[in-house]
């Protein structure tokens, strides 16, 4: 069985008082059976391999789950992932809309586990001022671009940071994306 390489984008740790070291978490996910264990910054960016041959335990749900449950027991948190195929991720970046290299602006990339709340929070953006945020739907995602001056006082921010959506999503600059892709 060929392993399948994954990204597990945890939500909220290293802030608001949940400190996790990067070698505790890739030691956390060694002993759930991953291999090729990869923590990319201190923000809850983990690659690895899943090489399973159970059907059930390679199910991401499953696999979502477990990680969760494994994060909650070890550390003491309300862990909350997004789980990414590599393949998917690389998708994601490619399909990034906007000029990620544009000036006074920041690349990002809001990831959801429930497509419906994508959907939600897409609606709520949908009369943004395009000076400050622009937003745009993507597959399991949405991308966000938003301008550097403003940044977590812009309106997108404030709908996508209310405690509703904490267990669905999360949100990755894209430079750190293309960290866990390298």
């Amino acid at each position: 069985m060929a392993a399948k390489r994954y990204v597990a984008l945890l939500r909220g740790i290293n802030v608001n008082g949940v400190k996790i070291l990067s070698v505790d978490l890739a030691e956390l996910f060694r002993t759930l059976g991953f291999t090729e264990v990869k923590t990319v910054l201190a923000s809850g960016n983990v690659r690895f391999d899943s090489e399973t041959t159970d059907a059930a335990a390679r199910d991401a749900a499953t696999l979502k789950a477990t990680i969760e449950t494994a994060l909650r027991e070890r550390f003491g948190y309300d862990a909350w992932i997004v789980l990414v195929s590599l393949p998917d991720l690389e998708a994601v970046v490619e399909a990034f809309p906007f000029d990620a290299e544009r000036d006074g602006w920041h690349p990002y990339v809001l990831f959801g586990s429930d497509d419906a709340v994508l959907a939600e929070l897409t609606g709520l953006g949908s009369d943004l001022d395009a000076a400050d945020d622009v937003i745009a739907p993507g597959k399991h995602v949405i991308y966000w671009h938003n301008r550097r001056d403003v940044g977590v006082d812009s309106a997108f921010s404030k709908i996508a940071a209310k405690a509703r959506y904490r267990s669905t999503t999360t949100n990755r600059n894209l430079r750190t994306l293309r960290k866990l892709l390298a």
